[in-house]
């Protein structure tokens, strides 16, 4: 039985989900993402085959380490993906985004998708049905407008994500979530309206960490995952070993 783990070294955590053939077992976040943590999740599964999607600066001897222990892919410019990248500079797209489109191609080949992941920033892709990804667009995350708005002010405090706050807020943290949360969410229906104007049909895919808090107030139907990097990453790691 043939075991994969994809590893996803985002701005804000570092994860790993572990595969048996094509059915995604489990889930791990790591607390320092160093060596000594993967040997040890190594040793717990045993994989054939690893990949590592990075946007951030990540010791180069975790690379070294997968490359000796398994068959072993680093997403990049150069990795072979289910998609054509026909934007001014394709090297520059970031390993995240390659991964979520791949998934999206992967798992609703015969469609346009737009595919909007809430991390620490919010990105929008769109990969037509042709498999093109066209490119999309990026804005502050939630947190990153909650800590902005307490650096470059005196008095604002920095507040933790909740969905306890109604549409007038009744004190400073209410006025903060109602602000930040249904301010993301009419940018995220107001995006998707943008396209839909010039695009009639086509899915979209919503992901990432802060999913729980924009889900119930959008307007559109949305194809919820959490996973969805992880399911892209296990996509191209099998066209890649």
């Amino acid at each position: 039985m043939s075991t994969t783990i994809c590893f996803d070294f985002g701005n804000t955590r570092l994860k790993a989900a572990i595969f048996s053939e094509n059915e995604l077992v489990e889930t791990v976040v790591f607390s320092k993402g160093d060596v000594a943590e993967i040997e040890a999740l190594l040793d717990q599964w045993k994989p054939n085959k690893s990949i590592l999607s990075s946007v951030i600066h990540h010791e180069k001897a975790i690379e070294t380490f997968l490359a000796q222990k398994t068959k072993f892919h680093l997403l990049g410019p150069h990795t072979s993906i289910n998609f054509t990248t026909p934007v001014g500079k394709p090297e520059t797209i970031g390993a995240d985004r390659l991964a979520l489109v791949a998934a999206a191609v992967d798992l609703y080949p015969n469609q346009h998708n737009l595919i909007i992941s809430l991390g620490t920033c919010i990105t929008y892709n769109f990969v037509s049905i042709g498999h093109e990804f066209l490119g999309g667009s990026i804005s502050p995350g939630m947190n990153m407008r909650f800590k902005a708005m307490h650096e470059q002010t005196a008095l604002l405090p920095l507040i933790q994500p909740s969905n306890e706050f109604t549409l007038m807020g009744y004190d400073t943290k209410t006025n903060l979530l109602s602000g930040v949360i249904l301010g993301i969410s009419a940018e995220i229906d107001g995006i998707i309206a943008a396209y839909e104007e010039k695009y009639a049909n086509f899915n979209v895919l919503l992901t990432g960490g802060d999913i729980c808090y924009f889900a119930p107030h959008l307007k559109k139907r949305i194809f919820a995952d959490q996973n969805l990097i992880f399911k892209g990453l296990y996509a191209i790691c099998e066209k890649n070993t």
